[in-house]
């Protein structure tokens, strides 16, 4: 479909000659999903931005389904979401907070702590793309029964923005501006147009913590606040105890503001162990409800779910698991800090060895024997929405095309086949975290590096570890003090721009921002900066995703991000449970409609 063509199917939804269902009918024809068509509707004018139903909830009253129990084989270690690094610390604390609105499993909003979904029909958008106004929920009141106003949203958003707190959530605030209109209405006021609007406040980064709780933490001492560690938020659970690395435990909110809801009474999140033993507990024992975040070989989970217990839930999003190949020098130390963005890595800073790197890695087995349905082999790092994917990318396995790239770059094989030139050899510190299809991915990768003269040393590190938020760890994937990492980087919004922001100069991990930078491969990229500018303010949404595809083939070819396979969001749950899931947003994000089927 042509830019001229899409643009002529809006004008006739606009002058009402084309119903909006027939505009995604005509759509589906060129690979648009049903929301995304409707997405462009309403970047567009012709359509609001109207929230999805999510399934109707059957329980009639609140309480009364008795303990909810949920694995989580990475442990939580805080529950302040402005410092949640990782997905297990964002989860946690999304048990206790809440946003003001969430996305559904379709890719769509649904209000949460917010009234309605801002669109330009109700005037919550303004036309020009320049500002959306939230109009908030009346009589939410926080678990300690103070009033949650629009005093608790401006909060944040200083909260988050202040350099010394060193928020993981600052990329969301830093470059707004947010309005108290009255008690129960905010505004947030953009520099420029904004065609993706719903960020702040909305989702993973959209968590509203209270002012009356942190008023006195912000600053330095941030970290200080007791309610990093207890929260009192507005979610259907109220806080009861937590062990970080072990165990969280919450008991029903009373005063929910959602009418006969939450149906369970109790939730445990546990933390620990490894993801195969969370698929059994639930598959196998049913000694839990719920595993989160299954990357279990399929061939197991399969063999699990044959016993009749429960089954594995599989929702399509964005998430992809992918290699490092750090930009900096991991060995030199710099004013206390490795993988300094002063320093080059003396091997990957030549473009031939990343491109051998890409090369020797064989996604098709990473697939068929490992992942299965939850791991589709690929190419692009942007995977989702589909109109955002890029059809530029090609992923080839090819040891001996890896070994002439090697040969014509001048690396020449060592007595001990290692290649080597200019004293550089080719052996890599190659990094991850504990988990077996990871643990079999590095054999794999290092089996097809040794034929081509490349020395890989494998390090497994506990998954409370690697992901931790700890500035005092030497060993987390922010710090990135490895020549390689793999892990999976979650995209938790149907829309590119904060997941793609992990490439942008300003967003480098670093000491000066306690490691909380996105940039954690430390890459530079004039190119890419100038274009995921231009798609902060491109209100055209064919050229926006035209820039984000631009964005995508930058990183890929770069070769410093190989992408391996895309991570749909796996999970088990016993037959009975019904979850509501979202692999557009957290697996928590909608907790409070969970029930149980008697």
């Amino acid at each position: 479909m042509t830019e001229d063509q899409l643009r002529e199917l809006i004008g006739r939804v606009k002058r009402g000659s084309l119903t909006r269902r027939g505009f995604v009918r005509r759509l589906a024809a060129f690979g648009f999903t049903a929301p995304m068509a409707t997405q462009l509707l309403a970047i567009s004018g012709a359509a609001p931005a109207a929230a999805q139903a999510v399934p109707p909830y059957r329980p009639t009253r609140r309480g009364g389904g008795g303990a909810l129990k949920i694995l989580y084989w990475q442990a939580a270690t805080l529950l302040n979401p402005h410092f949640a690094v990782g997905t297990t610390n964002q989860e946690a604390a999304r048990v206790f907070y809440e946003p003001l609105a969430g996305w559904t499993s379709e890719g769509t909003l649904f209000p949460i702590l917010a009234a309605e979904i801002p669109s330009i029909e109700n005037g919550g958008l303004s036309p020009d793309g320049r500002s959306v106004t939230w109009k908030l929920k009346r009589n939410v009141r926080w678990h300690d029964g103070t009033p949650f106003s629009a005093d608790d949203v401006i909060f944040n958003w200083e909260y988050s923005r202040h350099p010394a707190v060193g928020a993981t959530t600052s990329g969301s605030y830093r470059d707004v501006n947010v309005v108290k209109v009255d008690d129960f209405t905010v505004r947030v006021e953009f520099e420029r147009p904004t065609p993706f609007w719903a960020d702040a406040f909305v989702a993973s980064t959209g968590m509203i913590i209270p002012k009356h709780q942190f008023q006195n933490f912000v600053g330095a001492h941030a970290r200080d606040a007791p309610a990093n560690l207890r929260p009192v938020g507005t979610g259907p659970y109220r806080f009861v105890s937590f062990a970080p690395g072990d165990l969280l435990r919450g008991e029903i909110n009373p005063h929910y503001h959602r009418e006969n809801r939450p149906f369970f009474d109790t939730i445990e999140v546990k933390g620990g162990g490894d993801a195969v033993s969370a698929a059994r507990a639930v598959l196998q024992t049913g000694d839990f409800d719920y595993a989160w975040n299954l990357q279990v070989e399929d061939e197991i989970l399969q063999r699990l779910e044959a016993a009749g217990r429960g089954r594995v839930n599989i929702v399509e999003g964005g998430n992809v698991e992918f290699v490092q190949l750090n930009a900096t020098d991991p060995n030199i130390e710099v004013d206390g800090e490795r993988s300094h963005i002063s320093t080059q890595h003396p091997a990957f800073r030549d473009p031939a060895v990343r491109e051998a790197m890409a090369l020797l890695i064989d996604r098709a087995a990473l697939e068929r024997f490992i992942y299965g349905r939850g791991g589709p082999a690929t190419s692009n790092f942007l995977n989702n929405p589909p109109r955002f994917r890029s059809p530029n990318t090609r992923w080839e396995f090819n040891i001996a095309r890896a070994n002439e790239i090697l040969d014509r770059a001048g690396w020449v094989r060592g007595r001990d086949g290692v290649r080597v030139k200019d004293g550089v050899r080719l052996r890599f510190v190659f990094q991850t975290s504990v988990n077996a299809p990871r643990q079999r991915t590095q054999a794999i990768y290092k089996q097809a590096a040794m034929r081509a003269g490349i020395d890989l040393e494998l390090k497994s590190i506990a998954a409370s570890v690697f992901f931790s938020s700890d500035v005092a760890n030497p060993d987390t994937f922010t710090k990135f003090y490895a020549d390689m990492q793999m892990y999976t980087t979650t995209m938790p919004q149907a829309d590119p721009q904060r997941f793609m922001n992990q490439f942008v100069s300003w967003e480098i991990a670093s000491r000066a921002n306690s490691w909380q930078g996105r940039n954690v491969v430390r890459w530079r990229n004039a190119e890419y900066d100038a274009a995921y500018r231009a798609a902060e303010s491109e209100l055209d949404p064919i050229k926006r995703a035209a820039l984000f595809i631009r964005m995508n083939d930058l990183i890929v070819g770069s070769h410093h991000v190989i992408p391996l396979v895309r991570r749909p969001l796996v999970s088990a749950s016993l037959n009975n449970l019904r979850p509501v899931l979202s692999a557009w947003d957290n697996t928590h994000w909608l907790l409070a409609d969970w029930y149980r089927e008697t």
